[in-house]
């Protein structure tokens, strides 16, 4: 095993700027752990808006029960009827929804005809759409009881209303499971590792591809004792261990950070998903080192490809705020897809057929990357070797 041992040898000599990228790694990781702050509980909460509510029509009861209907779902402040006090409220928010009663309101109601309310409001404010809907709400139900009960009193159609407007749904939200602020968590730290994985392959395999692509040092192989056949299958083993112990030691801060979380579903699948893109990333990696020329070239290569592709498929920026166009770029590259896959483990609740489908799928393309890179290589190789 003497080409192995050379390739773990010449991984030592180069140590110092792997652990630099591993270092970077812990780092985000930690910081990421001790910075983030679950999501904020997005159930429905029922807010009162502060209106204010100018009577130009008679004391009433029809208006009277609007304003009674109004006080129960809004917060009513009580304010003068001045144009210029008023907008000052609307203006400092001491309220949001201004609403005028004109007069004949209440006869036009009884009579069946349409009533147009005067409105005062913040432009495009949730609370306008929310107290537009009350009044709607109530006053179709008054034109409603007007039109099919002709001459009915306004004491009978205000009980109608307050009756009717009082009833109330009762719904019952079903969740399929709980989701875990150890998945959103895990879920950076696994788009992070993508980054540092990329930087790290790169660099280790092509300082020792570098080594061994010597002209001279290929010379003096053919020569010695060991079939061609012995030396690339002790490199192959050689890549494969690398790759395979860089994957163990990034991987092995998130036990220690989320515990049995990582032995969960969703943490089993991240686990997998990583180990997945580290082949594709060995076989990319194993490309630039058959085709990089110098030391120098191979630090410029694994700063621009790990940083590039990740700044565009989503590491350090979401992918939702991102381009169409960066996206569509993006899904040229593994980690596009690694990435993906990441994010729907780390939002998924529970997973079923479709969710899974979903994630294989995008692994699936992360290995197929993988296999062509691969393909390439092995032809440029082949076809070196002929020209040799």
């Amino acid at each position: 095993m003497q080409v192995y041992k050379a390739f773990f040898k010449i991984i030592q000599k180069n140590r110092g700027q792997i652990l630099i990228y591993l270092v970077v790694f812990m780092v985000l990781a930690l910081l990421l752990t001790n910075t983030y702050n679950p999501p904020q509980d997005t159930d429905f909460s029922k807010v009162k808006v502060n209106i204010a509510f100018i009577n130009n029509d008679s004391d009433s009861q029809l208006v009277a029960g609007l304003k009674t209907y109004l006080d129960e779902n809004a917060n009513l402040v009580d304010l003068p009827d001045d144009t210029q006090k008023l907008q000052d409220a609307l203006f400092f928010r001491e309220v949001e929804y201004i609403l005028r009663v004109p007069a004949g309101f209440t006869e036009a109601m009884l009579s069946g005809q349409n009533v147009q309310l005067e409105k005062t409001t913040v432009p495009d404010s949730t609370s306008n759409v929310y107290m537009d809907l009350l009044i709607n709400k109530y006053l179709n139900t008054a034109q409603t009881y007007t039109t099919y009960l002709p001459g009915l009193s306004q004491a009978d159609l205000t009980q109608y209303l307050a009756r009717d407007l009082a009833e109330q749904s009762e719904v019952t939200l079903i969740s399929n499971g709980s989701h875990s602020a150890n998945a959103e968590k895990s879920g950076y730290y696994f788009n992070y590792l993508s980054y540092s994985m990329f930087a790290i392959l790169i660099l280790g395999v092509s300082s020792v591809m570098l080594v061994f692509n010597d002209t001279d040092l290929k010379r003096r192989n053919l020569c010695s004792p060991i079939r061609s056949a012995t030396i690339n299958f002790q490199m192959i083993l050689g890549n494969l261990s690398f790759a395979i112990l860089t994957w163990l030691v990034l991987i092995s801060a998130s036990f220690v950070m989320y515990g049995s979380f990582m032995f969960t579903p969703p943490g089993m699948l991240l686990l997998l998903n990583s180990f997945v893109f580290t082949l594709a990333a060995l076989s990319i990696s194993y490309l630039i080192g058959n085709l990089v020329k110098s030391r120098g070239a191979m630090s410029a290569v694994a700063n621009v490809f790990a940083l590039g592709t990740s700044f565009i498929s989503g590491v350090f920026v979401p992918q939702e705020l991102l381009g169409d166009n960066v996206l569509t770029i993006a899904s040229f590259t593994p980690t596009y897809w690694y990435i993906k896959a990441n994010n729907e483990i780390a939002a998924a609740v529970s997973f079923n057929a479709d969710t899974l489908q979903s994630i294989f799928t995008s692994m699936v393309l992360v290995l197929a990357f993988g296999v062509a890179v691969l393909a390439v290589t092995l032809v440029l190789i082949k076809q070196r070797r002929v020209e040799a």
